[in-house]
Order: C-alpha cells, then structure tokens, then sequence
C-alpha cells in the first residue's frame, strides 16, 4: 500500500508540473516562450496572451479535469470500466437545451451576440441538470445502479431525438448548434475559467470524501452494505457530483467526446492505487489529454482550426480500440 501510494503521489507531481508548462506554452502559442516576456513591453502581445489564449488553455484544462472526474467517479460508481460522463442523459439534455434557446431567439445569427452566448452556456447547464433529474425520476432514486443506467439510456435517447426534431423543424439553428455539437474552446473566458475551478474544487472535495465508497463497491454492493457503508447517502453525492461536473464542463466547451472515459483508463494503466488518488490522477489526466488535444486542433490543419471534439473522439477512440485489441491478444496468449 505504501509503494502504491508512493507510486501515486509521484505521478500526480509530475502530472501537475507537466500540465503546468503545457498550458504555459500553449497560452504563448506560435510565438512560443518568448511571448510571455515581450507581453509585458507590447500591449497587443499582452492582450493576446492575458485576455486570449491563456484563458482559453485554462479552460481546457479545467473542463478535461471536470470531464476525468465525472468519468472516474462514473466508472467507479456503476463498477463499469465502459461508463462515461454523459452516462445519465447530460449531453443530450444539454443539446436539448442549446436547440430550444437558438430556436426561441432566432437560430445561429443571435448566437453571435455577447450576451446570447452567456444564454447558450446558461441553456447547456440547465438541459444537462433536467436531464439527470429526469433520469432520476425514472429510475426513482439512486437505489438500483443498473435500473439508473437503463434510466439514463432511454432519457439519452428520447432527448436526442427531440433535439433532432427541432432541428428538422428549424434549420437555422444547425449552424450554431454543431459548434456546440463538435466542442469548441475558443470562446472560453476568465469568468467561464473561475465558475468551472469553483465547481471542480467543489467536486474534488465531495469525490475525495466519499472515495472510500468506492472501494468498498468494487468489493461488490453486499459486501459494500456489510462494512456500514451509508451506500443511498453515497450514491446520491456521487450522481451528484457526475452531474454538475459533467454539466459545468459542457456548458462551457459544448460536447467533447472520450475524455471521461478514456483518461481514468489511461490512470488504471500507469498507476495502481485507490479510488482517492484515482479521482485526482484522472482529473489530472483529462485536463492534459484536453490541453493537448486544444493545441493538435490548432497546429494540424493551421491556419484552419479543427474542432477539439472530433479530434478527442479520433485519439480516444483508436486509444480504446488497442486497449481492447491488446487485451485480446493477451488473453488469447495466455
């Protein structure tokens, strides 16, 4: 336990540091280090820096932390290593709740407006929460894990449906939509940056407390319920913090898919430890799998900027898929 917990708390440091000078260089970005020391003498370097790339890269950072927490905390929760952070309908509630604002306010040529997009970021967090209520309601309370994860599929399903429906109905919302759809940072700000470190930190607490529930669960419910573990109290916390973790990070940078479920597996390959450093370790991990995932998305195809949603999804998905074929092969081997 103690070469674990060594093991962890080294891998957590050098996350940390390595993350820190990612988010350097990608705020300074083509320019390299040397903006960060010309900012100072040149407004416009300063302004491009301080009001520009360096809150769009924390953003990054924060909404992959907010992404590998939920995802870790899920996976821990439903004992799944398939479980992601859109598990309990909060993508599509969130998409539900773009499409009925752009179409209530006119579609994507009000979308470009200031206060419009604090609307849109108000609209995604609000979908996302009714969502998870919804699935909630379905499930009647966080009891039955696996009647909550059917609950969530079907509330994933209808919801999307009904934002393809309004779709149909109103074609000028697609152009705004897909921005949302695809996952953008771009338009991240020092107010967007504040909210999601206030609810991360809010979430690392509350995760990190109840950890121990999820080692007892991994353990199997019986065996959870025979050590005391106040598992209904537990649950509900923990659906909790998957859903305002989930709902804060896509309110802010839209859709951005794999990171919740591929960066508590990268953790489980690097590090074995408990579900305490696990949640940290995978926070870690996502802001850096986002961060670097931000600056492939703006030096592959540059000038021309790929969407950071599509990019995640094509590096997590073919992660996952030589996870699955390397598991294969070894189980064949042996």
């Amino acid at each position: 336990m103690n070469t674990q917990s060594h093991a962890s708390r080294w891998a957590l440091l050098l996350l940390a540091v390595g993350l820190s000078l990612v988010m350097l260089g990608t705020a300074a970005g083509s320019q390299g280090w040397q903006a960060w020391w010309t900012a100072g003498a040149d407004p416009v370097s300063r302004q491009i820096v301080w009001d520009i790339r360096l809150p769009r890269s924390l953003g990054a950072w924060l909404g992959g932390a907010l992404l590998g927490l939920a995802g870790a905390v899920a996976q821990g929760l439903f004992r799944n290593p398939l479980a992601d952070p859109y598990l309990l309908g909060s993508a599509s509630g969130a998409s539900l709740g773009v499409g009925v604002y752009l179409s209530l306010w006119g579609g994507s040529a009000w979308a470009m407006n200031t206060w419009l997009g604090l609307g849109l970021t108000g609209a995604a967090f609000v979908g996302a929460v009714l969502a998870v209520l919804l699935t909630l309601l379905l499930a009647r309370g966080v009891e039955q894990t696996q009647r909550l994860l059917l609950a969530g599929i079907v509330v994933g399903v209808v919801l999307g449906a009904v934002t393809s429906l309004i779709s149909l109905l109103q074609p000028q919302v697609l152009q705004a939509m897909q921005g949302f759809m695809l996952g953008s940072t771009a338009f991240v700000s020092w107010s967007a940056c504040a909210t999601m470190a206030a609810i991360l930190a809010l979430c690392v607490a509350l995760a990190w407390v109840f950890a121990r529930v999820l080692d007892a669960l991994s353990l199997g419910e019986a065996t959870a319920q025979s050590l005391g573990v106040p598992l209904p109290l537990a649950r509900m916390v923990l659906v909790g913090v998957v859903s305002l973790a989930t709902g804060a990070a896509v309110a802010h940078i839209g859709l951005i898919a794999f990171v919740g479920l591929a960066a508590p597996h990268l953790v489980r390959s690097l590090v074995r430890c408990t579900h305490g450093w696990r949640l940290l370790l995978s926070a870690l991990m996502g802001g850096a799998l986002l961060v670097l995932a931000d600056v492939m998305a703006r030096v592959l195809l540059a000038p021309q900027e790929l969407p950071v949603g599509v990019l995640t999804a094509v590096l997590g998905g073919g992660y996952l898929l030589w996870r699955v074929y390397r598991d294969a092969d070894m189980g064949a081997r042996s």
